[in-house]
């Protein structure tokens, strides 16, 4: 990681830029796939699957026995992980159930605002090399608490696993679907797989494409997503082995992910750089840290007040502050997808089993999206009920407001109900 001591705020952009992720053809080839789905349908999807993957599925949904005979190869660790996981991400997401809001905002003029679960969802959990099952647990947890109807899963992974926590968070449908092509497949139906009205869960390039250009036509997404990141902020108090152990647990996810160490010296960032070393050569998964961190870096501030702006900046899908102080920094933070405060905070407590929720937004968009929560899975209906004296009470306002809109239908739609001899 290339170190940048005390960097002029001329150069912040620069040094907040993520990794460039060639996309030539992309879009069309992502496009191409989302026609066949919608033309085709299963047939598509099975062509797709011969083509992409070498062999076509003979069904496209698992079955109870499948699903049943998954739950048997799970190791009891695993299982006993998952319950004490689900726990916490329940009680945490259960909290933030929304009430519903009933203002009388003027005389006889009632207005209500009325939490409503989308009835149809659809989660993506990606195969490749880490069948991540821990996010089952992020998005059909609170899909349930919120009270969706219908909640399907897709996924290309074979893993016990994956079927495992699918069946233990009571998802009963489950299909053997990956890429552009899963995402295409719940925006818009085919005979075996129902369409949803909106669609959670990462997934490589081509799904995050396909995400995005059916979330302009079609469905409802979860939000723009990237490659994972994390940025730590760490002062010359810190521990170097804690603070290398948290940049590489990112630095696994894959090739395209991005870490950035923040300190307040060039020796700490040397230290730092020494204990990934050591502990990269002991991991299984070191060729993807090495090709994360050729687009990492390390920069120094030796003011909070500089560290807190670059971080603000940067909008880090997760920000760990590793410091003697650590809330004088956690209270300015306000753009970042998830914070992990103190020195026994690592971000893989909020991966796995903390209780927040690990599907974040990545690439700056911490600025402006949420991560996945209750309000995820839910819209807010408002509903009104005027009495006539509230709507004589309002009427002038109304009808001013409408003529000077021009909007001469508006306005009689208040004085009809005024007219009495109407």
């Amino acid at each position: 990681m290339k170190i940048y001591d005390n960097p002029p705020i001329e150069l912040w952009a620069e040094l907040c830029a993520r990794p460039v992720q060639s996309d030539e053809g992309l879009s069309a080839r992502v496009g191409a796939i989302l026609e066949r789905v919608r033309l085709g349908g299963d047939g598509a999807l099975r062509e797709l699957a011969l083509e992409i993957e070498g062999k076509a599925p003979a069904s496209l949904e698992f079955s109870a026995a499948e699903i049943e005979a998954a739950a048997g190869k799970v190791s009891p660790e695993v299982k006993a992980a998952v319950k004490e996981a689900a726990a916490n991400i329940e009680a945490f997401h259960k909290a933030q159930r929304p009430s519903e809001v009933v203002v009388e905002t003027a005389p006889g003029v009632k207005c209500i605002q009325k939490p409503v679960p989308i009835a149809k969802v659809g989660l993506y959990i990606p195969g490749g090399t880490a069948p991540l099952f821990s996010t089952i647990l992020m998005l059909a947890i609170p899909a349930r608490i919120a009270g969706c109807s219908e909640v399907i899963l897709c996924t290309p992974a074979q893993s016990p696993e994956v079927l495992y926590t699918a069946s233990y968070c009571g998802i009963k449908r489950i299909f053997r679907v990956g890429g552009a092509q899963a995402a295409a497949a719940m925006a818009y139906g085919t005979a075996t797989i129902p369409r949803v009205d909106k669609i959670f869960g990462p997934g490589n390039r081509y799904v995050t494409a396909a995400k995005q250009m059916l979330g302009l036509s079609r469905v409802a997404i979860d939000m723009p997503a990237g490659p994972s990141e994390v940025m730590v902020i760490a002062d010359d108090d810190a521990s170097p082995a804690f603070v290398a152990a948290d940049l590489l647990s990112q630095a696994e996810h894959g090739m395209d992910s991005q870490v950035m160490l923040v300190c307040r010296s060039s020796a700490f960032a040397e230290q730092v750089q020494r204990e990934i070393e050591l502990q990269t050569a002991a991991l299984d998964r070191s060729a993807f840290v090495q090709g994360a961190l050729s687009c990492s870096r390390t920069v120094v501030f030796r003011d909070n007040d500089d560290a807190v702006a670059f971080a603000e900046a940067y909008a880090p899908e997760h920000l760990i502050i590793n410091t003697a102080r650590p809330w004088d920094i956690a209270s300015r933070i306000t753009a970042a997808g998830s914070v992990f405060v103190g020195s026994y905070s690592p971000e893989s407590a909020g991966d796995y089993a903390s209780g927040t929720n690990h599907t974040l937004p990545t690439c700056g968009w911490a600025r402006s999206f949420s991560g996945v929560n209750i309000d995820s899975f839910m819209r807010k209906m408002t509903i009104q009920e005027l009495s006539r004296e509230g709507l004589r009470g309002l009427s002038g306002t109304i009808i001013s407001m409408a003529e000077a809109e021009g909007l001469q239908a508006h306005a009689n739609a208040v004085k009809v109900r005024l007219d009495e001899s109407k």
